[in-house]
Parts: C-alpha cells; sequence; structure tokens
C-alpha cells in the first residue's frame, strides 16, 4: 500500500510527484502507455513556462520535470488506468496490466484533450503550424495569415488575441452565425484583421513538413475551396479526461472535476484533483503545475491527519517497493 498515487503525467502531475517525494511519501506515478507527458509532447517551442529565457521544447521540458521527480524518489509507471474504487480508507487502483495498487491517497491530474477535427494531416501537421492554443503559440505566426476554427467564445477569443500578432485572420465557422456570447462576437466582428469564412468546414490539413493551407467544403452548396495560410488554430472545445471517476467524484457544469475553493480536496476524501482536469479556463503549464503543487500539500496534510498506523503500513510497503 502506498501513501500516495498519482495519476497523470503533464506538469500538473509532475509537479505533484515532486512535492510529494520531497516530503518522503513515496509516490506512485502512473504515466500513460500511449500519451505520457500530456499535452506538451505535441508542443515545440515553450516561450512562456518561467525559467527558460531562451524557451525550450515542450517534451524536454516533461522530460526535465520527470528526471526531477525521480531524483526525489517517485516510481514512474508507464501503464494506462482501466478502473478506479476510491471508496473507503484505502483507494485501489488497476492498471491495463491487470496490476493493481493501494493507496491511502490519490491525485487526478488526467488533464483535458482539445477535441480534434479528426481530418487528413491534422495529426502530421500539429506543432507544424496546427496548434490548440493561442497564448502558447501565437507569438510565432507575426505577419502570417492563420484561421481559428469555432464558433464559440474560444474561438473569439483566440482570434482577437491572435490579431495582435498575425497580419490576417480568418474565422472557419460551419455554420452562418456563432454561439458565441453577443459582447465576443461584437469584439470579433469590429476587428479589422478578422475576416469570417461562413457555412464551411475544414475537409483536410495540407501540407508537407509544415503548414501550408486547407481544404474547405461549403456545407450548404457542398463546393468545395481551398485557403493557403501559414497558420491554423483550433478551437471547437476541449474535454476533461474524467471518464474513469464519473459515478465516483462531484463534477462541475463544465464537466471538470469539483474541488472545494482554492483547494485540490475532491468530494472524496483522500482524493485530489490538479491541472487541466479541474481547470476550465486557464489550461496552461504554468498553472497546470501550481496546481499540482497544491494537491500534493493538500494530500500530504491529509496523510498527517490519519492514525499512524495506516500511515506506517504504507511507508513501510513504498520502501518494500523500491527497495525490490
Amino acid at each position: 500500500m502506498r501513501q500516495v498515487i498519482i495519476i497523470g503525467s503533464g506538469p500538473s502531475g509532475y509537479t505533484a510527484a515532486i512535492y510529494a517525494a520531497r516530503a518522503n511519501l513515496q509516490p506512485l506515478l502512473i504515466a500513460s502507455s500511449v500519451e505520457a507527458g500530456g499535452e506538451l509532447m505535441n508542443t515545440t517551442d515553450v516561450e512562456n513556462f518561467p525559467g527558460f529565457p531562451e524557451g525550450i521544447q515542450g517534451p524536454e521540458l516533461m522530460t526535465q520535470m520527470q528526471q526531477q521527480a525521480e531524483r526525489f524518489g517517485t516510481e514512474v509507471v508507464y501503464d494506462d488506468v482501466t478502473s478506479l474504487d476510491l471508496s473507503g480508507d484505502v483507494k485501489t487502483v488497476t492498471l491495463g496490466s491487470g496490476e493493481t495498487h493501494e493507496a491511502l491517497s490519490v491525485i487526478f491530474a488526467t488533464g483535458s484533450a482539445y477535441r480534434k477535427l479528426g481530418v487528413e494531416g491534422e495529426e502530421k501537421l500539429s506543432g507544424h503550424g496546427v496548434s490548440w492554443c493561442a497564448t502558447c503559440d501565437g507569438f510565432f505566426f507575426r505577419e502570417k495569415v492563420i484561421a481559428v476554427v469555432g464558433g464559440g467564445d474560444s474561438a473569439m477569443e483566440e482570434a482577437t488575441f491572435l490579431t495582435r500578432f498575425a497580419s490576417k485572420v480568418y474565422v472557419i465557422h460551419r455554420k452562418d452565425s456563432l454561439r458565441a456570447s453577443k459582447i465576443m462576437q461584437e469584439r470579433a466582428f469590429n476587428d479589422p484583421k478578422i475576416e469570417f469564412i461562413w457555412n464551411s468546414e475544414v475537409t483536410s490539413i495540407n501540407g508537407e513538413s509544415a503548414l501550408a493551407g486547407v481544404s474547405l467544403r461549403d456545407t450548404v452548396t457542398g463546393e468545395a475551396s481551398e485557403l493557403a495560410l501559414d497558420g491554423l488554430f483550433i478551437a471547437i472545445g476541449n474535454d476533461p479526461r474524467t471518464h474513469l471517476i464519473h459515478g465516483q467524484l462531484d463534477l462541475t457544469s463544465e464537466g471538470t472535476i469539483a474541488v472545494a475553493g482554492r483547494s485540490s480536496k475532491t468530494s472524496q476524501t483522500g482524493v485530489f484533483a490538479a491541472g487541466d482536469v479541474i481547470d476550465p479556463s486557464y489550461r496552461q503549464a504554468i498553472t497546470a503545475a501550481g496546481s499540482g503543487c497544491v494537491a500534493a500539500l493538500d494530500a500530504e496534510h491529509y496523510l498527517a491527519s490519519l492514525p499512524a498506523e495506516l500511515a506506517a503500513a504504507a511507508s513501510e510497503t513504498a520502501t518494500a517497493s523500491a527497495s525490490a
């Protein structure tokens, strides 16, 4: 039995692991067998994470976080969690391999997934002109022609933000009206750099080593067309990865895990959540990392409040596992 198991290997998960390991909690971190490292593994230059004045590659940043966590004693397992039992004093985590782990506390840091268009070229050109985060990547498109796909508040916010850098911003929307709030619509309509392409959907994203443009289809007439672009930002929403805890933890109206105030405490005692899985608004690496710190501190305080014999049993098991 462990003192703490951390599920997720993005900035929030690894930051929680660093703090938990330094507190001698000997955490076990479950990283995905396929998507270890989170969304930053699909990001090239990261220039807004403090401490890297020249920027850093997303995968390199995640590798350094992992190394730092392991330096203090975090054990990392590359597998996928298939089921959880979060009730009672002892939590149970079952992996795809069939292996089962028990812990007195769990930190849930599974992040969120940007919704994708599911068209040809999207995966290949991710990070090579195709992005899901204007705040992260807008700087790289100074005086470039770019497009935003979407019709909600997030799409309008992305488009308006990108006008700071781009020479031209197209908004591609499959309908003839927006679902964004009135104020966000007015802001976009009044921006001279933004042009709307109505009743259109992206059918393919084109380019070899870098984005060259997109193929479009008119949703009314079916007519096909081409649009040359330097950058494409997809803003059709994101989904918190909460499928494992449905029915066990309370969720917010946005679908994120509900936590108490500014803490990481969920509706289940001994279970904490951090990062994008609790954040419908900011979804940045640095806010996720800060959230991971909060979760580790909350878990540490919770464990300190448990009967001494429980904590001792967990500590002995983790020590035996580490020595094996």
